[in-house]
């Protein structure tokens, strides 16, 4: 194996505090490489949009807010066709991947990619990798081309199959050469593009012509950066149905509660943005927002309340939610699955039967019924919205694999497609941010208690704010990497 070092960050700077965060390039490592006439040039579907070729210094800033006398901040390349491309139709030689867990819109993202490179830029060669990474070097693999793929984004899953782990770079790097692959889309979530990362690092190791392009995937939209992931649309939508479900179980019978556990491992977004669209529910409990069950100002007391007044309520809790509150010698708080996630206690039935346990010892009169969606969120298929997003990623992904770029993501910042470097993505997390306006609609919705002490809200504020506060994100500023390049904008 070579000794080269990892790639550094290219950043760009302009005048007036302009930083643009660039991707990598297959000419960064590989100079001299012959450029192309883009075929979309003589594509019919094409020729009637004027300027539909993206400009070299085209760039989208992370953070639109600004004050008058501020820094313009940090830009990203923007997605898009360019004139030129690196790749000839018939050079290449694609494949795709699916890792980690379900979510809505994985079979759609897989057609549009394989529309895209088939209708736009005449590529004949695609391969689907059966079942996660491990399928690279473990699994056969499937020729996919445009009659496969037509009508799979009407089903939920993935058609490719999945797996957790399996990351085995040196393998999966042998059979990328050996295969004579030189495009590979990988599509997961933070632990996938960690995984991603290192596969093109491998490749630029080894100076192989090879784009290794990431789309981001995660159901909890715990992904730094982008404005949204695909498929958290239709998990919001699909939850309704089971908070639904649950008002109906409560208003019809007597002190009636509904608890609905939702996804969101370490952020609360869908049970937040869930809340906020059903309008039936109570009390919204999330990981980023620490509460209390026993005792004055409690979750217990609350809900007490709640049911005095209306005689029922909803409650929505996040799996994420409440971890520290049981028990932590159980087991499952040390275990970590495949992909090296904690395996969490089953915080919806823990909080039931505490519920329970409360009102027996109180000997009050109470029915509550239990409803976890989660299997059921993650194998539908993606709705309208998120078709659309899908859409836009593969075919943006696509557009800038063509171009040369490499080691980076297709993603969504502030409505804009573009090219986001490894390193943003899998730096940290999204989360919450419970001192943010879009948590404060959410309190005023439920009228829920915060659940916080003044300490707590004092030590939040003394956190980075959030770039993007009026959505819930929480990206916050981060540190700029050293300077390789300087121009004037």
């Amino acid at each position: 194996m070579s000794t080269v070092e990892n790639s550094k960050p290219k950043i760009i700077t302009g005048s007036g505090g302009y930083v643009l965060e660039d991707v990598p390039h297959l000419s960064d490592y590989l100079p001299g490489l012959p450029t192309y006439h883009n075929p979309l040039q003589d594509n019919p579907a094409y020729s009637v949009v004027k300027q539909y070729f993206v400009d070299a210094d085209d760039t989208v800033p992370q953070k639109i807010v600004v004050h008058k006398d501020g820094p313009r901040g940090i830009h990203f390349r923007r997605a898009g066709p360019r004139q030129k491309v690196y790749f000839e139709s018939d050079e290449v030689h694609a494949c795709i991947v699916t890792c980690g867990g379900l979510c809505p819109g994985l079979n759609t993202v897989i057609r549009e990619i394989v529309s895209s490179l088939s209708y736009m830029y005449g590529v004949k060669r695609i391969l689907g990798i059966d079942g996660g990474y491990r399928g690279f070097y473990a699994k056969n693999t499937v020729s996919l081309n445009s009659k496969v793929v037509n009508d799979i984004h009407k089903r939920g899953g993935t058609i490719l199959g999945t797996s957790r782990g399996g990351h085995d770079t040196t393998k999966i790097v042998d059979s990328i050469q050996d295969r004579g692959i030189n495009q590979v889309y990988i599509i997961g979530g933070d632990g996938t593009q960690r995984g991603a990362s290192v596969i093109f690092e491998e490749v630029r190791r080894r100076g192989l012509k090879v784009a290794v392009v990431g789309i981001p995937k995660t159901i909890d939209n715990d992904i730094p950066v982008i404005d949204k992931s695909f498929g958290f649309d239709t998990a919001v939508e699909e939850a309704q149905r089971a908070i639904n479900a649950a008002h109906v179980e409560a208003e019809s019978i007597e002190n009636g509660i509904g608890v609905v556990k939702l996804m969101g491992r370490y952020s609360g977004f869908i049970a937040m943005y869930a809340t906020l669209a059903s309008r039936d529910v109570d009390c919204c409990l999330i990981p980023e927002s620490p509460f209390y069950l026993e005792g004055e100002g409690g979750l217990f007391e609350y809900i007490e309340k709640r049911l005095k007044e209306s005689g029922h309520m909803v409650l929505v809790i996040a799996e994420g939610a409440g971890q520290d509150l049981m028990s932590k010698s159980m087991e499952s708080m040390t275990l970590k699955d495949a992909s090296g996630n904690k395996l969490l206690n089953d915080v919806g039935l823990w909080l039931s039967q505490s519920i329970k346990d409360h009102f027996n010892q109180k000997k009050m009169v109470m029915n509550l019924k239990y409803i976890d969606p989660t299997y059921m969120i993650r194998a539908v298929p993606s709705n309208a919205s998120d078709n659309v997003y899908c859409t836009l990623l593969a075919q943006s992904a696509v557009h800038g694999a063509m171009a040369g770029y490499t080691g980076y993501v297709s993603g969504l910042v502030n409505g804009r497609q573009t090219y986001i470097p490894f390193y943003r993505i899998t730096e940290k997390q999204n989360h919450v941010v419970i001192t943010d306006r879009m948590w404060a609609r959410l309190l005023s919705s439920t009228n829920q208690p915060s659940f916080l002490s003044p300490k707590d809200v004092s030590d939040d504020k003394e956190k980075p704010m959030s770039a993007l506060l009026d959505d819930g994100n929480c990206d916050g500023p981060v540190d700029v990497p050293p300077v390789t390049k300087e121009i004037t904008k």
